[in-house]
């Protein structure tokens, strides 16, 4: 059995107006994943890892997250900055080249895809990207199961905001995938908010968000503009392949104290 935390979208903030939030938030998060009495086979952060890309925002989620005892992959959302997250974050040099970060074992292979376009919200895979995402198919083994993860989900999922922003282009992550049938699932997040639907003939599950939840466009609105909870808790999800190759994924509310 194999077993893959993901969570999504902390968006760090050591700014004065936060006092702190985002950082407990992450922290509780993180202090639940590790008191766990199961070696997780991976933890994932797929985006907007800091608020404003600032170097006190990569370096407080670097200890947030990478003190992890489980194998830790992330990957950049629209409020990352592809340079200071490699510098400060990663500890490499500095680059605006995509981040895509793959961890392959004897029993899966997980990779994580960079869909965030410097200066934009939107997303969008790069031609960069998706060479290496099919190399990285072509070189696995046709029966291993292999996940897809990203920031920006890749169709609509009925939330108009969030809608606006998702992933575009998205026919050409189809049309490779369409060719690897090990290709198990695809998780994202950006959407703060739990979702599961299909890209491709194949599950799309969206991470919860940490620092917030989205309201749904049916649930009440305080204001036509404020689409967010801050009140309920972080979350995280649990994503389960058994030995019969069946994915089952759970939703976990996690209390910050």
């Amino acid at each position: 059995m194999i077993v893959i935390a993901h969570l999504s979208d902390t968006h760090i903030d050591t700014g004065p107006e936060d006092g702190g939030r985002s950082v407990d938030r992450t922290r509780a998060v993180m202090e639940y994943l590790n008191s766990l009495p199961y070696d997780l086979d991976a933890v994932i952060a797929t985006g907007d890892i800091a608020d404003h890309a600032t170097p006190s925002e990569y370096e407080a989620a670097r200890k947030l997250l990478t003190t992890t005892r489980h194998p830790l992959l992330t990957c950049p959302g629209n409020h990352d900055e592809r340079a200071a997250y490699r510098e400060h974050f990663l500890g490499e040099p500095p680059s605006k080249t995509p981040i895509n970060t793959v961890h392959a074992t004897d029993t899966f292979t997980l990779a994580l895809c960079d869909t965030s376009v410097p200066g934009e919200d939107h997303g969008r895979l790069e031609d960069e990207t998706l060479t290496w995402l099919s190399t990285l198919l072509a070189d696995t083994p046709p029966t291993r199961p292999f996940l897809i993860g990203f920031h920006h989900p890749p169709v609509p999922l009925n939330t108009p905001y969030v809608d606006g922003i998702r992933q575009f282009d998205e026919d050409r992550l189809a049309d490779l995938t369409s060719r690897h049938p090990n290709v198990t699932a695809f998780l994202a997040g950006h959407a703060h908010t739990p979702a599961a639907t299909t890209f491709a003939n194949r599950p799309l599950l969206v991470a919860p968000g940490v620092v917030s939840t989205l309201r749904l466009p049916w649930e009440p609105q305080t204001h036509p503009t404020h689409h967010v909870h801050r009140d309920l808790p972080p979350a995280v999800a649990f994503h389960v392949l058994d030995e019969c190759g069946r994915l089952t994924t759970h939703y976990r509310p996690v209390p910050v104290t």
